[in-house]
């Protein structure tokens, strides 16, 4: 018997575009061989681009948008899940290219999910989501200059868009490892707000503005870059040698105007992080080390629950740079 349940649909028809909650059913739920009860998704940049008009990613129409969701095991046609099992999914362009965590109810491929650590649950997870696992992703690599790479041990990170979903965490998560976070920001009344979180110097971006010798002074051991863009140039020039920069974003620009002499001459490293694309091995690895990183109480205070109806109401203040703070979506709100 098919269940109806709720679900944010967007639609492009004759080139008017669409976003409504509306009733499906299971029948409409045609990817995947896992059925999951959506406790909670997140609110991140790509899924208010989709929101606004499919962000040139959505191809097919109608659509149920949501790039990340934790919840609850219905049905299981795999035997690595079963019923009641509590699990986590961040990219693998679901909420891009199947339907997406924006529903009561999701179908997905199982090799899309992994199974929530003990330590953790369907709302915690969400909280960090898919921003708090790419900062986890930075973070680690940023971690590999002394443990992998078996280099000099890392001291002063330098952390930019630290007001942003992914830095903030960041910071987070870099301190609680012990190191000495330099937070950059344009957003000076947000400088008690990073240090909260454990940055113990806040950078005003423009200090990484103009022109940038070859090399500059080497300062900061590891990166981690949520923006990208023009101040890649100066960053590159003053990472010490062995250094690495775990690069994840690119709303700063998706153009870099820099030299082959930072990473010749000092050996310095720029590291890729793809989230959506990150191995199941990794996901659990870096799953399992966030109850140990996160101050989840510290997290509430900046997190705030959206119902459908708020989801449709906050999605252009994020897109506009005018909202604040992580936002969790409960989809029987």
């Amino acid at each position: 018997m098919s269940q109806k349940f709720k679900a944010i649909v967007i639609d492009n028809q004759n080139e008017k575009f669409s976003r409504d909650i509306k009733e499906l059913s299971s029948d409409d739920l045609k990817d995947g061989n896992v059925l999951v009860k959506v406790d909670f998704s997140s609110l991140n940049y790509k899924d208010a681009m989709i929101l606004k008009d499919g962000g040139k990613i959505v191809r097919k129409f109608p659509f149920v948008p949501g790039i990340d969701f934790a919840g609850t095991v219905v049905d299981s046609k795999d035997q690595k899940f079963k019923k009641d099992d509590k699990v986590i999914l961040t990219g693998f362009r679901v909420g891009e290219s199947y339907f997406g965590g924006f529903s009561q109810f999701a179908k997905v491929d199982s090799n899309f999910l992994i199974k929530i650590p003990s330590k953790l649950d369907t709302k915690k997870a969400m909280m960090l989501g898919t921003a708090g696992f790419t900062a986890l992703l930075c973070s680690f690599a940023v971690k590999a200059k002394e443990e992998l790479l078996l280099g000099t041990k890392v001291n002063d990170v330098l952390v930019t868009g630290a007001t942003g979903g992914v830095g903030s965490i960041a910071v987070m998560i870099l301190s609680k490892m012990g190191y000495t976070v330099h937070a950059v920001t344009g957003k000076k009344d947000k400088n008690e707000y990073l240090k909260n979180l454990g940055a113990k110097n806040i950078i005003d971006r423009k200090e990484f503005e103009g022109e940038s010798k070859l090399l500059e002074k080497g300062i900061w051991d590891g990166v981690v870059d949520t923006v990208g863009g023009s101040a890649l140039t100066k960053i590159f020039a003053q990472t010490k040698p062995g250094g690495i920069v775990a690069a994840c974003g690119n709303a700063g620009g998706i153009k870099i105007n820099t030299t082959v002499m930072p990473f010749i001459i000092r050996g310095v490293k720029l590291w890729g992080i793809d989230s959506s694309g990150s191995s199941i091995k990794r996901r659990e690895f870096v799953w399992n080390e966030a109850d140990k990183l996160i101050d989840f109480s510290k997290m509430s205070t900046f997190t705030n629950e959206l119902s459908f109806d708020d989801l449709l109401n906050t999605y252009p203040k994020l897109l506009k740079g005018e909202y604040f703070g992580r936002a969790i979506v409960n989809p029987y709100k």
